[in-house]
């Protein structure tokens, strides 16, 4: 009898997402096999258990899914993963807390694209701004940008030493080079966003961070992109199917363009599928983390 392919989802929260548990099933596993409040010193003894009990064949219809909330833990969780496999019982791993590195992959992979077509610009060199930057997706897209060489600030809406704090760690980690920023009034939004080249919206759904009296202050803006699809769009005049669509509330600059929530979502669906097969498919163990995400990302934007 064939053996069933089993994916076993690590979350350390109280909850594993049912997002993650549709887009596994429609991937193909056939078994998904939940585990709440996983801590990451539990990881190495799951991991040995779910690689020794299928035999060298079987591993390969075996996986492992790490979620969470936390994009450092789950690369901690990942890694400790990769380190109790015991070849030739060698298994797949993803991480994708909260669907952080998929969306900020799918966010940063939209914005690339408009940037290079609409203006002829890389990555590269640009001024970029990630707005929500200290929550998982935030973080995610900050360290994928960065990583890609624009000069990233994150944006807390309270407190600059929370931004600090995020870039320091993430920096430390991934030897990316973010700074931190904060702005609770539409006054710090404006004075921050004049010399910006890129925008990333990441804040909380069905919240305004941009209004039109903000965005009216840009003097270089090239491309923004918003994640949020819960009404208000988190910056203003930018519309949910939007693929660089002209930004019209940017009357400071020309030809600033705007990438919305459900043209990311669309890449972000198609990434998160694409990745979840692969580890059905490779002949070897994945070990796949944000920064495969974004590579394949673009290329499907």
């Amino acid at each position: 009898m064939d053996k069933r392919s089993i994916l076993h989802m690590f979350d350390p929260t109280p909850n594993n997402s049912p997002f993650d548990v549709n887009m596994a099933l429609d991937a193909g596993f056939d078994v998904l096999m939940p585990y709440s409040n996983v801590k990451l010193e539990s990881v190495h003894g799951l991991t040995q258990d779910a690689i020794f009990s299928r035999g060298p064949s079987g591993v390969k219809k075996t996986a492992i899914f790490i979620g969470g909330r936390d994009m450092g833990l789950a690369i901690d969780m990942l890694k400790t993963a990769q380190q109790a496999m015991v070849p030739p019982f060698q298994i797949s791993v993803f991480a994708d807390p909260s669907g952080a590195y998929t969306t900020a992959a799918a966010l940063v992979a939209c914005v690339e694209r408009e940037l290079q077509q609409k203006h002829g610009k890389a990555l590269k060199g640009s001024k970029a701004l990630v707005f929500g930057g200290t929550g998982p997706v935030g973080i995610a897209t900050g360290v994928i940008a960065s990583l890609a060489g624009a000069d990233t600030t994150l944006v807390d809406h309270l407190s600059l030493d929370a931004a600090n704090d995020a870039a320091k760690e993430y920096n430390r980690r991934f030897k990316s080079t973010l700074q931190g920023a904060v702005a609770g009034s539409d006054d710090a939004k404006a004075a921050l966003i004049t010399d910006a080249d890129i925008i990333f919206c990441t804040a909380k759904a069905g919240i305004q961070v941009l209004n039109a009296r903000v965005l009216a202050e840009v003097k270089q803006l090239k491309v923004a992109g918003d994640v949020n699809a819960v009404p208000p769009m988190g910056i203003e005049g930018i519309k949910l199917k939007d693929f660089g669509a002209p930004l019209i509330h940017a009357t400071g600059v020309s030809g600033a363009v705007g990438v919305g929530p459900l043209a990311v979502g669309d890449i972000k669906y198609q990434l998160q599928n694409v990745l979840l097969k692969s580890m059905l498919e490779s002949e070897t163990p994945l070990y796949l983390d944000f920064r495969d995400a974004f590579s394949k990302a673009q290329t499907l934007v």
